[in-house]
């Protein structure tokens, strides 16, 4: 009698059904993005609904794709907010394009993760070389790419995709603490970081998980555009630093979140420069609003970038790449790399001892990564610069056009200059006003807005104000003069 088990193998998807699955869903996804702006852009579901429409126990046997695929229509699908609708203007675009989809797709079917070099080197080159072609079309000085630095494993600067611009933020903020205590041999306890108080929430959440703290983060006070400040930013340099503590860190931003505001660069460095600060690190979070910069007209806004250590810029955001795809460059990869650096036995081999590879562990803060190159080389592949430059200034003239009307209205104010994209607005009157307003426009499902908090006027008195960002793949002039209509109703019914 044998008693041995017998052999089985799980009920795995055969390379035919994948086959016919996957061409199911791309013809699925092509037909949701050109039919997306027949969908309401705001699901009309409640917390917990899908939830509990979901069974409360994981199925014990294989299901067929076709009841799978069923579940996602009836359960994912209503359940989504629709950002790639021609309608959403509620937060920074999250757009994407048929050549970005098209290449998280293959990345997802390589599967490689190229946290080392020697684990797939043209997932790491393609990165490399891919990053520097962005930094060029930005307008980036030289010093913060591969090949303009000195080279691809030599040099001293270069770029890397990150997730996100906050976890960009959080890797330049804990290489300027290496390269403080470097230079200084100072106190880790006695670091101060400094950003505008419009800066995004990522740079508290930076200070807190980097050990900095919350109480060594100063927020910098701004101007009538809401920008920093640069004098008030060296005044509190030299307090702190006549107090025995360590200015390590700036945060400049070039588009904050709320309003778009931009915090001048140069006059910032030679803020940091005149209060005699050492080993000082300024960052810059050009998240949004660099994507403008793929137009000359629009790179005054980083003027002054050339001073900086590092940079930050999301393509997922307004350049055709779909979330996430964020590039951060340094100029000086060696305090990045020193800082978060770690070499156990499984990770040691030839190339790495050589000095002749990158080895993009030592630039994030994870192990693992994604090849989310691909994605942004096709589109820049597949649209070119120009057809990049075609894009960016064609949601700058709708922007425009919704500023234009906006002007025209006597009953609304603009309170803050408009940044590329991004519009803010308020209806002249009191906060709940405006708040009615938010309300009423995302309680239609039609479209979406998101209101702010923000100090305007000559007392700086927080103020309610709404934003309205131009960024969606497909938006054209009928969207922009539909969400006008529906703003102006929604203002009468207030």
């Amino acid at each position: 009698m044998n008693d041995r088990p017998r052999e089985s193998k799980p009920a795995s998807m055969s390379a035919e059904e994948f086959r016919r699955a996957g061409h199911a869903l791309v013809d699925w996804i092509a037909g949701y993005q050109s039919t997306i702006e027949k969908r309401p852009v705001l699901p009309a579901v409640k917390p917990g609904e899908i939830f509990d429409a979901m069974p409360p126990a994981p199925p014990q046997s294989a299901e067929p794709w076709d009841a799978i695929w069923r579940d996602v229509e009836r359960l994912v699908v209503p359940g989504l907010v629709h950002w790639q609708s021609p309608m959403f203007f509620g937060y920074f675009p999250c757009n994407a394009s048929y050549p970005a989809i098209l290449g998280d797709m293959l990345a997802t079917g390589m599967g490689v993760n190229g946290f080392l070099w020697a684990n797939c080197p043209a997932m790491t080159e393609v990165e490399a070389r891919t990053t520097d072609w962005m930094a060029e079309l930005l307008g980036l000085p030289g010093k913060f790419t591969f090949a303009g630095s000195g080279g691809f494993a030599r040099g001293t600067g270069g770029g890397v995709i990150q997730t996100t611009a906050s976890e960009a933020t959080l890797v330049a903020m804990v290489a300027a603490r290496h390269r403080v205590m470097r230079e200084t041999g100072g106190d880790s306890r006695r670091l101060v970081a400094y950003a505008s108080s419009q800066a995004h929430s990522s740079v508290l959440k930076g200070a807190l998980i980097s050990g900095i703290g919350r109480e060594n983060l100063r927020l910098i006070g701004v101007d009538e555009s809401l920008a920093m400040r640069p004098e008030l930013l060296e005044e509190q340099m030299r307090r702190d630093e006549a107090a025995g503590m360590l200015s390590f860190f700036v945060c400049a931003t070039t588009g904050t979140t709320s309003t778009g505001a931009l915090d001048p660069i140069r006059g910032i460095a030679e803020a940091c420069r005149r209060a005699g600060t050492r080993g000082m690190w300024l960052h810059v979070d050009a998240a949004y609003a660099a994507a403008a910069c793929v137009c000359p007209e629009f790179r005054v806004m980083l003027d002054g970038v050339e001073l900086a250590d590092s940079i930050v810029f999301n393509p997922h955001k307004a350049l055709l790449v779909n979330f996430d795809c964020s590039c951060f460059w340094t100029a000086d990869r060696a305090s990045m790399i020193e800082s978060m650096s770690v070499s156990p036995a499984y990770l040691r081999n030839a190339a790495s001892a050589s000095g002749q590879a990158v080895d993009y562990r030592d630039w994030q803060v994870p192990l693992g990564r994604r090849f989310r190159a691909l994605k942004l080389w096709f589109v820049m592949r597949r649209y070119g610069s120009e057809g990049l430059r075609e894009h960016v200034r064609n949601h700058d003239r709708l922007a425009a056009l919704f500023e234009s009307l906006m002007r025209a209205d006597a009953g609304f104010e603009l309170p803050t200059p408009r940044c590329f994209g991004l519009v803010c607005f308020r209806l002249r009157g009191d906060d709940a006003a405006n708040r009615a307003i938010v309300e009423r426009l995302n309680a239609g499902r039609e479209i979406l807005v998101t209101p702010t908090v923000v100090p305007i006027g000559p007392g700086g008195e927080d103020r309610v104000v709404l934003r309205l960002a131009v960024g969606a793949t497909g938006v054209e002039e009928r969207h922009i003069r539909r969400a006008w209509d529906l703003i102006m109703a929604a203002a009468r019914a207030s």
